[in-house]
């Protein structure tokens, strides 16, 4: 019977073992090729005996275990052992059986809360299809604007907890105290309005910081410097403001540096190469989650445009290799050249800016419209700046010929730049008319170290500037958004003329996205000290732009034309976020630690400079808690413990030099085989055709 030899030869084929190989002499063709296909597959040796217990202890019983999930085998295979798994009853004490039993519950919520997190993520379905029809370097700004709501939330909810209510409640009882100390001239501020006030100078103070906003819980002049003392229960304002604005900055840092712990992972994967990413794309990018048409083909698209990057990015490094020396050296003077211009750009920004806040410092005493103008020149200098320079730049740089990861993070350099320097130049600015440009003895500083005269509670000022630098980046952007970009794609749609078709829909150009993000933050972190609930604020902004940018990404542009790869683009986002805080970070350092507090406002009029709370509160503690500090201040403490972390430090540093030795050497050998693969084909084809041995087809096979 015909089917007699099948089935001798399927039973010899799941007889086969390792040493004694069949046990029939004979076998047939059709065997053979089954055997052959089934010792291909080399699949792991899996311990079906193993219990979930043994699975979990990794103990010496069950030797080398591996988990199932992570083990290389078929998906029915693993539902197999799974199943016996299950069906199997371990052996095992009571104490094991118990710590099986915790480690399997601790697993499952573990899943269960990511799956919950997951579903409740903030823009989950949105930023999918985003992905998908935009690329994932579009998708990364989304997800850094996401991030930064999220961040500016919890800070305003840390400022709310430990400043904002304990002042509303202190402020309720009556128990601030008033400053009686310092000469009366330095005293006198009064911002509230006098008299009546008409109807649109409230929309004019909305809009400026003045007026009614002035004295109110938005900016620093408004708090008390309250110390509530009693025998169950203390409280201080000043040191918990001064504490909380530290805190918060610490708070930012580590969440900056754990994001890029995340985005420096996923870049040294890939290995910061094509190739590496190249492989994480074709076996590792495929989510087997998606349900439905629409989500397949929002992935098809993603993985399609992270081909497209990587396919890009050597054709560009192909054709700079096949350069000759003279292309090399036009090309590199070329990139001198639009540096320099790129630089007198940026130097030409900066003394408008410098210009425009001498100006408007002057004139800031006027009333009506005219004043609401020069309270706002600042603002619109910069901003009317940080939007021509980039973009004569982005012009002048297509003669560089960058790939176009580099081609972005060139440009974010530039950007970057620009912004964050104007925003110091702002502030230089401000604190040259604030110190009596540092001369605090000489002029109208003499006397309260500061100009009493045209910033009688100069914190206040800077808060309001840094508040109208927010309100009015926001407000540019919803513009941009109903005036120019529909305009533009309306115009382009309906009109056949060759201008609006060259023109054509814009790009969404991610660089100065990211940037506008950056420069907002920075703004924010920068006011954070005098403008308390800032974080607020530009969670709010933040939330509005997401909604306005992605109907801008989906309404008016188009698929861009250069795509970046967005492996090595968020940790450089997270970069240029780092500069950001760390600019923020000297001006606090430098407003707590140097300039004068003012005499007639906010938590620290008693002080000579904000920091000074720290040790007054301190002699306060009682005697061991003093001496305690003091030990962990003293060398005896401090020295052992820099030379723990110094350890720790080079252990770290000694396992990364030797993983990034062993990640090298696998990195060769994998070049390596695959030359011995090519090697390997071209002989077998040249003996092919030496011997004309024919190709075996379809239909042959069959």
């Amino acid at each position: 019977m015909p089917s007699e030899p099948q089935r001798q030869g399927s039973s010899q084929v799941y007889d086969y073992t390792e040493e004694n190989g069949y046990s029939g002499d004979q076998r047939s063709l059709r065997s053979r090729r089954v055997s052959a296909r089934v010792s291909n597959q080399n699949y792991p040796q899996f311990n079906w005996n193993s219990t979930p217990a043994e699975e979990d202890e990794g103990g010496d019983n069950s030797g080398q275990t591996r988990d199932l999930r992570s083990s290389p085998l078929p998906m029915a295979l693993k539902r197999a052992v799974w199943q016996v798994q299950q069906m199997q009853v371990p052996v095992v004490s009571s104490r094991e059986s118990w710590k099986w039993k915790k480690a399997k519950s601790l697993r499952k919520l573990k899943d269960n809360t990511k799956e919950f997190l997951y579903f409740f993520a903030l823009w989950r379905k949105s930023l999918q299809k985003i992905g998908g029809n935009f690329g994932g370097g579009v998708q990364s700004f989304f997800l850094f604007l996401r991030f930064l709501v999220v961040l500016n939330f919890v800070s305003f909810l840390l400022i709310a907890g430990f400043v904002l209510i304990p002042s509303i409640i202190f402020r309720s009882v009556e128990t601030g105290l008033v400053n009686s100390t310092g000469p009366e001239e330095c005293m006198q501020y009064d911002p509230n309005p006098q008299g009546l006030v008409v109807f649109y100078k409230y929309f004019l103070d909305l809009l400026s910081g003045t007026g009614f906003m002035e004295y109110s819980y938005m900016f620093y002049g408004y708090y008390s410097n309250t110390m509530v003392d009693d025998r169950n229960f203390s409280y201080n304002i000043p040191l918990a403001y001064l504490f909380t604005a530290v805190f918060y900055f610490v708070f930012c840092l580590i969440c900056i540096i754990a994001r890029m712990g995340t985005a420096a992972r996923v870049a040294v994967a890939t290995g910061g190469s094509a190739v590496g990413n190249y492989s994480m794309i074709v076996f590792t990018s495929w989510d087997y989650g998606c349900l439905g048409d629409r989500a397949t083909k929002l992935k098809q698209k993603n993985i399609h445009y992270r081909l497209q990057v990587d396919l890009e990015e050597e054709s560009i490094k192909r054709k700079a290799a096949a350069l000759t020396l003279t292309q090399k050296i036009i090309l590199y003077s070329l990139r001198v050249s639009v540096f320099f211009v790129a630089l007198g750009l940026i130097g030409a920004a900066f003394y408008g800016i410098f210009v425009a806040t001498v100006f408007s410092q002057e004139r800031s005493g006027q009333e009506g419209i005219l004043g609401l103008i020069f309270e706002y020149l600042p603002s619109i200098v910069i901003t009317t700046g940080n939007f021509l320079v980039p973009l004569l730049c982005d012009q002048i740089a297509l003669i560089e010929r960058y790939t176009p990861s580099t081609t972005v993070i060139v440009a974010l350099l530039r950007a970057v730049f620009l912004r964050l320097v104007s925003l110091g130049v702002l502030l230089f600015t401000l604190w040259r008319q604030i110190t009596c440009e540092g001369n605090t003895e000489s002029g109208d500083c003499k006397l309260c170290q500061y100009n009493y005269k045209a910033y009688p509670c100069w914190e206040t000022r800077i808060g309001q500037e840094m508040y109208k630098l927010t309100l009015f980046d926001l407000l540019i952007n919803i513009a941009v958004l109903v005036l120019v970009e529909f305009p533009r794609r309306m115009v382009v749609d309906n009109w056949s003329c060759k201008l609006a078709q060259w023109v054509g829909r814009q790009e969404f150009v991610v660089p100065s996205n990211v940037l506008g993000l950056v420069y907002g933050q920075t703004v924010v972190w920068t006011g954070a000290l005098f403008c308390p609930l800032l974080p607020l604020i530009n969670a709010v902004k933040f939330v509005i732009l997401f909604y306005c940018k992605r109907i801008t990404l989906f309404q008016n542009c188009r698929p861009a034309l250069r795509t970046f790869r967005s492996t090595t683009s968020n940790f450089f986002f997270l970069v240029v976020l780092l500069f950001g805080w760390g600019l923020a970070t000297v001006v606090m350092v430098y407003s707590v630690a140097v300039i004068h507090p003012s005499m007639s406002c906010g938590p620290f009029r008693f002080f000579a400079n904000m920091w000074l709370v720290v040790p007054t509160s301190f002699y306060n503690l009682s005697q061991t808690t003093q001496e305690f500090l003091f030990f962990i201040g003293s060398q005896a403490f401090s020295i052992p413990l820099c030379v723990l972390f110094c350890v720790v430090l080079c252990y770290f540093v000694a396992l990364a030099s030797v993983y990034g030795k062993s990640v090298a050497l696998l990195r060769t050998q994998l070049k390596l085989e695959g030359r011995d693969k090519q090697f390997l084909v071209k002989q077998i084809e040249m003996l092919s055709r030496q011997l004309q041995i024919p190709k075996p087809t379809a239909e042959a096979q069959d």
